[in-house]
């Protein structure tokens, strides 16, 4: 009983800083000391759509990365993760569309009152006829206000990471997500495990470092729920010491799906399926990225693994590819992305939104 009260209090102690920290003294990316959070340029997709945005939500966007797939989205109930002020949650709201929906999940009620005044205003400047954006006053490892299987897309930017319970946060999207639905996640991962005296650094802590996972221990987190293959889409290197300690920090995005019926392989399998990419979207015309080792050209037939094929056929993907159906068991698929100097995967750029 002691142990467990020990952990509640840690779980209270680490969420009353972080509220303290984004509601009450952050007032914008400005504010940040540690780098992690990029206020980089938008992505080309988002740039008309970030000026119409009210500049107190632009003001306090804290991500690390783009949390949002660059396929069609319309129509979509998604779910945002921390959602802040809103901003990743009204670009994807402009990406679902007047018919699609948007749920945002965040801890600090300082931050939701802005989300909440400027939702009006951001579906009247999108030409909406009312806002597609909610916001719920909730925690991430439980969002409890999300029925099970109602959401198609969950997404998070820069958050699983300031999360005393990251296992419980990872069941909690497989449980919201639908069959077929996806995580694609923004978020820092370490090259190996934060040591102590960095994880207990209060302002490396709330700004993203200090609770950092190892990177395959952040996969292994997303498998353990249910998401059997999370791939890596991208990743931009942050840093590669913290206060003298050398480790490398990444900001990466990943994306994994509720493919459970049945489960997808453990292992790459070849089954001499063939994917091809339609071409089509306005973002990717010549070749749509799935992720760091997968990049298909428009037309042109591409070997994959089962589960690869699985993930472009029995998903809302499957209106840009047609995959070839299983012909016979060939062992293993030789799957993965080449290594860089550092050993922690490849070092394409990771944009912000």
């Amino acid at each position: 009983m002691s142990s467990s009260v020990t952990l509640e209090d840690a779980r209270g102690a680490l969420r009353a800083r972080l509220r303290e920290y984004y509601g009450r003294r952050l007032k914008s990316t400005s504010d940040l000391s540690e780098g992690a959070c990029c206020p980089t340029a938008p992505d080309a997709r988002f740039r008309e759509v970030v000026q119409l945005l009210p500049d107190e939500v632009v003001a306090r966007r804290y991500g690390c990365a783009c949390p949002i797939p660059e396929d069609d989205l319309t129509g979509l109930t998604c779910l945002d993760l921390g959602s802040g002020a809103g901003f990743d949650a009204f670009l994807l709201a402009s990406r679902v569309g007047p018919t699609g929906l948007v749920h945002g999940v965040d801890m600090t009620a300082e931050q939701l009152e802005v989300a909440r005044r400027a939702a009006p205003e951001v579906a009247e400047r999108l030409g909406f006829p009312r806002s597609n954006v909610e916001f719920h006053e909730d925690f991430i490892e439980t969002a409890d206000v999300i029925d099970d299987g109602s959401i198609d897309l969950v997404i998070s930017d820069c958050v699983v990471n300031l999360s005393p319970a990251k296992d419980e946060v990872c069941r909690t999207m497989f449980r919201v997500l639908r069959e077929g639905g996806e995580v694609y996640l923004a978020d820092v991962v370490a090259d190996r495990r934060v040591p102590p005296e960095l994880a207990s650094d209060p302002v490396l802590v709330a700004e993203c470092l200090g609770g950092a996972l190892y990177e395959h221990d952040w996969l292994d987190a997303l498998r353990d729920a249910g998401f059997l293959d999370p791939r890596v889409v991208s990743r931009r290197l942050l840093r590669t010491e913290a206060r003298g300690v050398p480790i490398v920090f990444w900001s990466v995005v990943v994306r994994a799906f509720k493919l459970s019926r049945p489960p997808l392989d453990r292992r790459c399998e070849d089954y001499g399926q063939l994917a091809v990419y339609r071409g089509g979207l306005p973002s990717s015309p010549a070749r749509y990225t799935f992720d760091d080792h997968h990049v298909f050209e428009a037309r042109r037939p591409t070997p994959v693994c089962r589960n690869t094929a699985r993930m472009l056929s029995e998903t809302r993907l499957s209106a840009l590819f047609e995959v070839t159906p299983p012909v016979a068991h060939f062992g293993l698929f030789r799957c993965g992305p080449a290594p860089t100097a550092t050993g922690a995967g490849p070092a394409s750029a990771a944009p912000c939104c």
